[in-house]
């Protein structure tokens, strides 16, 4: 959840334009590739690669969110097999994960429609609306890429 006050970035132009910037700088630097997921041209949600580290961890994190209008049509887990294809194929990546809170029941169908390997709980990860939630973590490493690709793709893409 956004703190209390700040503008929707769906709904507010210049919140959506500042979001924007954010996400070019990232790129700029190399440190963050955020991705819109647009359905019949109208701005539904983001998938983004966060954090990437380099050197010998060659990591990035992924996050995502789609508009409760447009859950369950696929556009999520979709833009996952994009991401991971990206991250692997133009950023010589080694391995994406996805921390989850264990209610989101949503985000959580994302990873087991493509049988993404689920790695253990995380306690207290992440604060969130000022409570340490626990995660579940999920990895995809390039090797699990180079398996899982062309059933990914055939089936999403």
């Amino acid at each position: 959840m956004r703190p209390a006050g700040s503008p929707d970035v769906v709904e507010d132009r210049g919140a959506f334009a500042l979001r924007c910037h954010a996400r070019e700088r990232e790129w700029q630097l190399g440190t963050g590739f955020g991705f819109g997921v647009f359905v019949n041209g109208h701005f539904a949600g983001e998938i983004n690669l966060n954090s990437v580290q380099r050197g010998p961890f060659q990591n990035a994190y992924v996050g995502y969110w789609i508009d409760k209008d447009q859950a369950g049509h696929g556009y999520t887990p979709e833009g996952l097999v994009l991401v991971a294809r990206y991250a692997f194929e133009q950023l010589d990546l080694h391995r994406i994960q996805i921390s989850i809170v264990p209610r989101n029941t949503a985000s959580r169908r994302v990873v087991e429609k493509l049988g993404v390997r689920a790695e253990g709980i995380a306690e207290r990860y992440l604060e969130i609306n000022g409570v340490w939630e626990d995660h579940i973590r999920f990895a995809i490493t390039s090797e699990d890429w180079a398996t899982r690709k062309p059933e990914w793709e055939a089936a999403w893409l």
